[in-house]
């Protein structure tokens, strides 16, 4: 943004109380590698009086422009209110990776007309995510731009140095599930499924899970395969992302439910094929036999079976430059350029 125009971030001083966050930590880590963005912490989710403050630090700024990223109700109140107080002259779009949450809560429904009402436009990141969105408010002015790909994660290590950075055999067949463990993802989908894979499949598992990782535990403890599976069950820092990603020949997304997924992002930055369920808006972003495979359900035969048929049918090789042609089209220079016409016209 701050390459068409003048540009200033704000952030918050806390964005989850404890019991809505099940992870370690809300703060960016000494491995994060990431752009960093001068921003100012204004606004606090649950403290109201933070909500005027940052306004009045937005509004003396003066912007045309107010940008907000927009993922769960709860977010609706703050964010809402902010958004209510700024300069007439301001106008407000939110950025939507989800309407509709994946864990539903008492206070969905009131959180989000109270924050849908005081937005003038929005960037839905997949279809499922825009009819979600007009379903809720018919009337909404909303584009679609799909994610953007992750590049700040530095290039892709050599395959051999990862493998034995993870403690992985390089000369398997290494399947990745990375990112948040959560229950609609699917983790339990593709451990079963991965105990129907032949011994020379490895699965690596890496991730912060949100929640017990106990029921996963005793999953792979149970499985006929459970030796070849790796687990790093932890917060993932940007500086370890390349090794996991160079380990593996492909990324299982085995979701539940879904609207679109920032992995993709990831994975496509390292050129690495993605096999995913047909559900939400993943499918948009997975070009069938051309980036990687879409699985019909999130079915453990079904996923088994699309795995095998990765590598006995199709050439990886053709699926990387595949994946270098399209990423093309998934810039942020185009994303940030997008989103500014779309606001010159609201």
């Amino acid at each position: 943004m701050r390459k068409g125009a003048e540009a200033e971030a704000f952030t918050f001083t806390c964005q989850y109380p404890g019991f809505l966050f099940p992870g370690k930590t809300q703060m960016v880590t000494e491995g994060d590698t990431a752009n960093v963005v001068q921003s100012r912490r204004v606004l606090s989710t649950v403290n109201p009086f933070s909500y005027l403050r940052a306004a009045s630090a937005i509004n003396a700024f003066n912007p045309d422009l107010l940008l907000m990223k927009y993922w769960m109700p709860f977010f609706g109140p703050s964010l809402g209110t902010v958004a209510a107080r700024v300069k007439p002259k301001t106008r407000s779009i939110a950025i939507l990776d989800n309407v509709l949450p994946h864990e539903k809560r008492f206070f969905d429904k009131a959180f989000n007309a109270y924050f849908l009402k005081r937005i003038d436009g929005f960037v839905a990141m997949s279809e499922q995510v825009r009819g979600d969105l007009l379903r809720l408010k018919p009337d909404a002015k909303v584009i679609l731009l799909p994610h953007p790909v992750y590049d700040h994660f530095g290039e892709k290590p050599g395959r051999d140095d990862a493998c034995r950075h993870l403690g992985i055999d390089s000369d398997s067949k290494n399947l990745l599930f990375f990112g948040f463990i959560r229950s609609y993802k699917g983790l339990d989908v593709l451990i079963d499924a991965f105990g129907k894979l032949p011994k020379d499949y490895r699965l690596i598992v890496a991730g912060e899970s949100y929640g017990s990782f106990e029921t996963y535990r005793n999953r792979i403890e149970a499985s006929p395969n459970k030796e070849n599976i790796h687990v790093f069950n932890d917060y993932i820092a940007d500086n370890r992302v390349g090794n996991f990603f160079a380990a593996a020949d492909v990324c299982i997304l085995p979701y539940k439910s879904a609207t679109q997924s920032g992995i993709t992002g990831i994975s496509y930055h390292f050129d690495t094929p993605i096999i995913a369920t047909n559900k939400g808006g993943l499918a948009e972003f997975v070009q069938h036999d051309n980036t990687g495979i879409v699985v019909e359900d999130a079915n453990s035969d079904l996923l088994a079976e699309s795995i095998i048929g990765f590598f006995e049918k199709h050439d990886k090789q053709k699926f990387a430059d595949n994946i270098g042609v399209y990423k093309k089209q998934l810039s942020w220079e185009h994303f940030a350029g997008e989103v500014s016409n779309f606001a010159k016209h609201l």
